[in-house]
C-alpha cells in the first residue's frame, strides 16, 4: 500500500476532519517532491537532517512562519504515526523547532460594520419582496444564512451540511444542533431571537423535496459551501465592506461575545473549538482596537 494513503487511513481513524487530512497529504506530497529533488526519494529513510534542511529551505524562499509551521506539523505527524508503525525507528521530527510567530488578531467586523451589515440585509430583502419576486426565496435564503452566520459563529461547511432536523424550535427552546462540526464532533447551540425569527420565516417558504438540508441551492440541491461565500460577499460588498468571508462573520460572532464579557471557555464551547489556545486569539487587539488606543493619548 502507498505509505501516503496509509498514513491517511490512519489519520481518518484518529476522526481528523477531511479537511486536515486533504492538507497533510498534500503538504507531504509537496516535501516528496523536495526531497527527490536533493537526492532522497523515500520517506522510509527520512531522517532529522531532512527536515532541517527543508525547514531552512521553506525560510529562505520567504514562507510565511505559518506556512512553515503548518508543513512542519504535517512531517511531524508523519513521523510520529511511522515510528509507531515501526517504519522508521523513531520520529525524525521530534526535535526539530517550529519558526517563531508574532500572533495576530483575526479579521472581524467591529459593532458598527456589523450593524450595518445586518441592515444592507434587511434593505436588500425588502427590495427583492419589492422589485424581484421570483427572486425573493432566494434572497430570504441568503438573509437567513448571514444573519445564521452572525449569530451563530457556524463554520461555513457547518452551515452548508445542515438539516431542517437538526432544528430544534418551541414556545420555550431554540437551538440548531452542529453534527457536521471538525473532527466530526458535535455541538448544540442556543439560537437569539433574530436568528429564530429568520429561520422561522425560512422554514414557511422552503422549497419541499425529498432532501433534508436546511438550505436549499437553485436547482433544489444541497446548498453548496461556495454558494454560502457568494451571498456572504454580496451583501458584504452591498454594505461597503471588503474581504468580508463566513468565516470573518464566525470571528465576529465571538469577538461580539468576548467585548460583551462572556467567558473564554464559553465562548470556545460555541465556536466548537478543543483548545482555549484558538479562542485567545480573540482577545488579541486588533487594527481598530490598538487605533483607538493610540487616539486616547490625544484624548488626555
Amino acid at each position: 500500500m502507498n505509505l501516503l494513503t496509509a498514513f491517511s487511513e490512519h489519520l481518518q481513524s484518529l476522526d481528523r476532519s477531511p479537511a486536515t487530512v486533504r492538507g497533510y497529504l498534500t503538504d507531504l506530497s509537496v516535501f516528496i517532491r523536495w526531497l527527490e529533488g536533493q537526492g532522497t526519494s523515500s520517506l522510509e529513510t527520512l531522517t532529522a537532517a531532512d527536515i532541517r534542511f527543508y525547514r531552512q529551505h521553506l525560510i529562505n524562499t520567504s514562507a510565511a512562519p505559518q506556512t512553515v509551521n503548518r508543513k512542519l506539523a504535517a512531517i511531524a505527524a508523519f513521523g510520529n504515526w511511522a515510528a509507531q508503525t515501526g517504519l522508521l525507528p523513531a520520529n525524525p521530527a521530534i526535535n526539530i523547532k517550529s519558526v517563531g510567530t508574532i500572533a495576530q488578531a483575526p479579521k472581524w467586523l467591529d459593532k458598527k460594520q456589523r450593524a450595518n451589515l445586518i441592515q444592507v440585509v434587511r434593505d436588500d430583502l425588502q427590495i427583492a419582496r419589492l422589485r424581484y419576486p421570483r427572486l425573493w426565496v432566494l434572497r430570504l435564503r441568503d438573509a437567513v444564512v448571514v444573519t445564521l452566520l452572525l449569530n451563530t459563529g457556524l463554520r461555513v461547511s457547518e452551515l452548508a451540511n445542515l438539516k431542517t432536523s437538526d432544528l430544534l424550535l418551541t414556545e420555550r427552546k431554540a437551538t440548531l444542533t452542529v453534527r457536521a462540526g471538525k473532527g466530526t464532533k458535535q455541538r448544540v447551540l442556543p439560537l437569539n431571537k433574530d436568528a429564530r425569527q429568520m429561520l422561522e420565516q425560512w422554514l414557511a417558504v422552503r422549497p419541499q423535496i425529498k432532501d433534508d438540508a436546511l438550505f436549499i441551492g437553485q436547482r433544489g440541491e444541497k446548498l453548496k459551501v461556495r454558494s454560502v461565500q457568494c451571498a456572504v460577499s454580496r451583501l458584504a460588498e452591498l454594505a461597503g465592506l471588503s474581504d468580508v468571508t463566513p468565516h470573518t462573520c464566525r470571528h465576529s460572532f465571538a469577538k461580539s461575545l468576548l467585548d460583551s464579557g462572556v467567558t473564554l471557555e464559553k465562548v470556545a464551547t460555541l465556536l466548537g473549538h478543543e483548545s482555549l489556545d484558538t479562542t485567545r486569539l480573540y482577545v488579541t487587539p486588533g487594527e481598530k482596537d490598538l487605533e483607538e488606543a493610540v487616539g486616547l493619548l490625544a484624548e488626555n
